[in-house]
This record gives structure tokens, C-alpha cells and sequence, in this order.
């Protein structure tokens, strides 16, 4: 599997929000493998599974479970490094959010971002991939109110959402998560996601510039190249986890998506010794590990999510991949049996 990582600047930010708690950080991530000090290094990154070990031991320490659900703090330490300065730059939080799905990976590969438009307005959907260890929903829910306070401090107005969904089920207490937000929840729902009006979406943001704008993106850009993240098969893989729940993808469909004509997708992942096929095939191996430790999500769930007709087909896969059924790949995970928060 893919190593997945977030940015030292985003990692700083969750461990000075977790400081601001009253947490030993230090102790914190040293528990989890990770010598502090490293985040002082902006091109440093952080192992994804290891993040989610260190909010684990800090929920645990603090004795809160609802950890991270304090607005001032998510506005104030919710570093997104040059992301941030390039939406800044933007005309507006669509448009702003537009480029964030395509660069999200500088901030973390570990982390999903999709811009869904629909009658009301905008869906705003967050999730996580290619860990092995599942995602505390306190990090999940973190990282959702990082991007509410974001849109607040972008326009320099009070955008609240109008519903919020999550895909883990209820918590024993959902108030805090409700204050949090200002909105009912609805729970055990296909993603994580927020719902903002057209008028937040489209207001201008005071601090556009349209030469910064072109140059941020071009710094972001750059940073997604170091990453290997600008090459045609991880731009591949990024959009079908976006895609592959609404069913069987199709390359030229990708390739649309991509802004590219099937046959130069086709010729690109051919110079980088890649296909179509072995990327669906290993981005829906990726997700299936992620899913399946999902105890809260059926197998026939877990099917529609990777896009297959029918549970017959992840069966094939699974042993395929795994050597086993997806129930018995289940089974040996020492996470079974516990309802937890969504992919990633």
C-alpha cells in the first residue's frame, strides 16, 4: 500500500490545537512514533495512521470525545500552508474550493475533498483513504470544522451550514457536535459531508488577487509535482475515489473529468508504465481495506461503494487481493466489532 501522509503545517496546527487543550503533545506523539520537533520543518510529512494513533491517545488522555469541537481554536490553528494563502488569493469559496479538490493532497493524500453543486447550494464532502488504522470521528469532524471556520474567515461572514451528514452512527452524546455546527445532524449517511448556500459559495472573497491567485496555483501545483501527485495516474486515482460509489467507472469518463481526450489519458498512463484497469483495480483495493475495517458497514455497502454490480464481484476481488472473502478479511482485524467513524 501507498504510504499516506499529511503536511507538517496541518499537523502542527492539530498538535497546537490539541496544546491549547491542555494536552502534553509532546508525550502525545511520541506514543505515536513521531518526534515533535519534525513539525517545525514545513516539507516534513507525517505518516496518516500515525496522526490518527496520536488522536486516539488524545481523546483518551483528555477523557473528551468530543475533542476538537471548539470554533475559535479550529479557526485559529487550522493551518493549510500555501492551500491556504492560494484560496485566500481566490475569487470566491467556489472557485477557491474547485482547485482545493484537485490539491488537497499537499495538505494531506491521506484526505479526500469533493465540491458537489445541487439545488440548495453546495455539498462540501470530506473523507479519508489508504490508512490501515480507522479514523477517530473526532478527526474527521475536526477537520470539517477547520473547513466551516475557513469559509468564515475567507469572506469575512458568518456562513453557517444548512445540514451536516455523517457517516458514522449516532454518538452517545451529540450535542457538542451539534452546537459545533449550529445545525441538526443526520448520522450513518454514505459521507461526511456540509451543505452551504449558493450566496456563501459565490460571495467574493475582500482579499482576491488575480496575480496571486495564478501564482499561488502555480506554488501548489509545484508542491503536487514534488509529491508525485501531478502525474497522470495519481490524478487518475484521485478522481475515481471521488467516482467509484456512483458505480462502474469508465476511462473516458475519467478522462473527461481530467479535462483530457481518452486516447492522451490512454497515452500518458502508458508512458508512466500504468493503465486504467491496474489503477481501478488497486485505488478499490485500497478503499476495500479501508471499508472493511468499518465494522458499522455491510458487505453489500462496502460493494456499492467500490462501484462493483453486485457483492458477487467484491467476493472475487477480495480473494483475489486478499486471499480470502471480505468476511473473513473482516473478521481478522482487530478493529471488528467496533462501530467507528468513516473511511479513512
Amino acid at each position: 500500500m501507498i504510504g499516506r501522509t499529511s503536511s507538517a503545517a496541518w499537523v502542527k496546527g492539530v498538535a497546537d490545537m490539541m496544546s491549547a487543550q491542555g494536552l502534553d503533545t509532546r508525550s502525545l506523539f511520541a506514543q505515536a512514533g513521531i518526534d515533535i520537533a519534525v513539525l517545525q520543518d514545513s516539507a516534513a510529512r507525517i505518516p496518516a495512521d500515525a496522526m490518527s494513533q496520536v488522536w486516539e491517545l488524545a481523546v483518551a488522555q483528555s477523557g473528551n470525545s468530543h475533542l476538537g469541537l471548539d470554533r475559535p481554536l479550529a479557526a485559529r490553528y487550522g493551518y493549510l500552508d500555501v492551500v491556504g494563502h492560494a484560496l485566500a488569493s481566490g475569487p470566491c469559496l467556489r472557485a477557491g474550493f474547485e482547485r482545493l479538490a484537485r490539491q488537497m493532497a499537499v495538505v494531506s493524500d491521506a484526505a479526500t475533498f469533493a465540491l458537489e453543486e445541487e439545488a440548495q447550494g453546495f455539498w462540501l464532502t470530506l473523507g479519508h483513504i489508504g490508512t490501515t488504522r480507522p479514523v477517530p470521528r473526532q478527526r474527521v469532524e475536526y477537520g470539517m470544522l477547520t473547513l466551516l471556520m475557513l469559509c468564515q474567515w475567507l469572506t469575512r461572514q458568518n456562513v453557517e451550514p444548512l445540514a451536516v451528514e455523517w457517516v458514522y452512527p449516532v454518538p452517545v452524546n451529540p450535542g457538542p457536535l451539534r452546537a459545533a455546527f449550529g445545525v441538526p445532524m443526520r448520522f450513518d449517511q454514505p459521507s461526511s459531508r456540509m451543505l452551504l448556500t449558493r450566496q456563501d459559495m459565490l460571495s467574493p472573497i475582500p482579499t482576491h488577487n488575480p496575480r496571486l491567485w495564478e501564482l499561488h496555483g502555480r506554488l501548489v501545483d509545484e508542491r503536487l509535482q514534488a509529491l508525485g501527485q501531478s502525474h497522470a495516474s495519481a490524478r487518475v486515482r484521485s478522481e475515481l475515489e471521488r467516482v467509484l460509489h456512483l458505480g462502474e467507472p469508465r476511462r473516458d469518463h475519467i478522462a473527461a473529468r481530467l479535462h483530457l481526450s481518452d486516447r492522451t489519458l490512454q497515452r500518458r498512463l502508458l508512458a508512466e508504465n500504468s493503465s486504467f484497469a491496474q489503477l481501478l483495480d488497486a485505488t478499490r483495493c485500497e478503499l476495500a481495506r479501508q471499508y472493511l475495517s468499518d465494522a458499522h458497514r455491510s458487505l453489500g455497502e462496502v460493494a456499492d461503494l467500490l462501484g462493483f454490480a453486485d457483492q458477487s464481484n467484491l467476493f472475487r476481488a477480495c480473494r483475489r487481493w486478499f486471499g480470502m472473502p471480505p468476511g473473513q478479511y473482516r473478521a481478522q482485524l482487530p478493529a471488528q466489532g467496533q462501530p467507528h467513524s468513516p473511511p479513512g
